[in-house]
């Protein structure tokens, strides 16, 4: 029977990617429910026909067919998996996803009045949020029960241990459950690191595993590792233990790069080794640029004029400004913005953050900024190929220069071109200060290294979302 806890844990351990994708069918099968419901009882209830089954299927009910994948993407920042084990964003999320789906809908209706379902959607959002607010509670319940908890045993309790058990006991509910930690330092035997027991040395390893029923093992050893803790890992490995390096942890559990828990050539091996792109994914990035770009001018288009106007009206000329910025390989371009501070915002020639509640902000432009519109005149450097719509924001070049100084690896940003919204910006915002620009860059590189189309359009959603919630990212 030994090592039996371990094949019960493997069995029903699940990533983060298998997580979101059955958070995913759940809501799909929820959603569709609730259409069937909604065309059933709107059939019954409010069409006058001579046919309520098949007259009216054939007129209205093609507009039901849309709305499961729609309600999937209302609730696109609900496939964070964290987020989704927590009840509290739970029931926030489903709400904005119905209050967002109710304005869409009247807009439309009385845009286009006479074409869809006078309260058939209404009925489908009503049963949506329901049948959601069930699915996920209910996964809730299970998926964060024990059973489907990873069991860990840190291997290292240095810097590097530390800094991932801190990140873990902040998190509520865990990403797993941490039962110990193992390092051949003697003087660490019988101590804590930040709460956990070190429970001894590479002697101990396989052991705990058998005792606490362990599914993974993270490795958080920075430096040289001697032969008997190796082949103890190879053992537990052997037995069904998942055996992970800390940088990779971090990266699962946060979406980032540890930029300060990382070995001097790990910028060689991620991007030049692994991080290698095809042609085929920069040739369907630049199309979508192109069509996402030429559609962003359209709208800029007809938006200039009034945005113009109130920014004329409240502060003055110019309405838009250049500003040199750095891009792929460290080229200067300049990217265009609509004005939305007050003009001489930096009268001392100076370089500054542009903080949250920026006090050089005008009130049109905290408008703009609001609804995300001061970015669309950037759709011009998009077209012209300075950016992309995706990829880490563009930054200046005298605050690049102060950066490099303070945070490692920062300029392996500029591998990439910048981008309109980004991995960065969906999941931090702005970083208006060295330590919020380190935490950028962890994002940036995140990207930078697990790019790929599928993320871009997972990105876009996530930015849609959050521009249709009046949200700032």
């Amino acid at each position: 029977m030994a090592g039996s806890p371990n094949r019960r844990s493997r069995v029903l351990r699940l990533r983060p990617g298998e997580r979101r994708f059955l958070l995913l069918l759940g809501d799909l099968a929820a959603s569709v429910g609730a259409a069937l419901l909604a065309l059933e009882l709107w059939a019954s209830l409010d069409y006058l026909g001579p046919d309520p089954t098949v007259q009216f299927i054939r007129a209205r009910a093609p507009w039901f067919v849309l709305l499961p994948p729609i309600w999937a993407l209302l609730m696109v920042n609900l496939y964070d998996v964290h987020r989704a084990n927590s009840l509290r964003e739970t029931v926030k999320g489903v709400l904005i996803a119905a209050g967002i789906g109710a304005m869409l809908y009247l807009a439309l209706y009385f845009t286009v009045e006479g074409s869809i379902p006078r309260r058939g959607v209404l009925y489908f959002l009503g049963f949506a949020a329901a049948f959601t607010f069930a699915w996920r509670g209910l996964y809730i319940l299970i998926f964060t029960a024990p059973a489907f908890t990873r069991r860990v045993l840190m291997v290292g309790a240095g810097e590097s241990g530390r800094t991932l058990i801190e990140i873990v006991n902040h998190m509520v509910p865990a990403p797993f459950h941490i039962v110990g930690c193992i390092d051949d330092d003697l003087e660490k035997h019988g101590s804590q690191v930040e709460g956990i027991n070190v429970i001894g040395g590479n002697d101990r390893l396989l052991e705990t595993c058998q005792e606490q029923a362990v599914s993974d093992i993270i490795v958080a050893i920075t430096g040289a590792m001697n032969g008997t803790m190796f082949q103890a890992l190879l053992d537990a490995q052997e037995r069904g233990v998942e055996v992970t390096r800390m940088p990779s942890a971090y990266e699962e559990v946060l979406g980032r790069v540890p930029i300060r828990h990382l070995e001097s050539d790990w910028l060689l091996r991620s991007f030049v080794d692994e991080a290698r792109v095809s042609g085929f994914y920069l040739l369907g990035k630049r199309l979508i640029d192109l069509a996402v770009g030429a559609t962003g001018l359209v709208v800029l288009g007809l938006t200039l004029p009034w945005a113009g106007l109130a920014i004329t009206l409240e502060s003055g000329w110019p309405v838009l400004y250049w500003q040199t910025r750095l891009g792929q390989g460290g080229r200067r371009f300049e990217v265009v913005k609509f004005r939305t501070m007050h003009k001489d915002a930096e009268a001392d020639g100076q370089a500054h953050w542009a903080q949250i509640g920026d006090p050089r902000t005008t009130s049109v432009g905290r408008l703009l900024r609001k609804t995300h519109l001061d970015e669309f005149p950037q759709f011009w450097n998009v077209l012209r190929g300075d950016m992309s719509v995706v990829g880490p924001r563009p930054e200046r070049p005298e605050l690049v220069e102060d950066l490099e100084e303070e945070i490692p690896f920062y300029r392996a940003r500029l591998l990439v071109k910048p981008g309109i919204t980004g991995w960065a910006q969906v999941n931090y915002g702005k970083g208006a200060s060295v330590e919020g620009s380190a935490e950028k860059l962890e994002y940036d590189l995140y990207y930078i290294k697990h790019r790929s189309m599928l993320m871009d359009l997972w990105i876009i959603l996530r930015t849609l979302g959050a521009v249709i919630g009046l949200r700032g990212i």
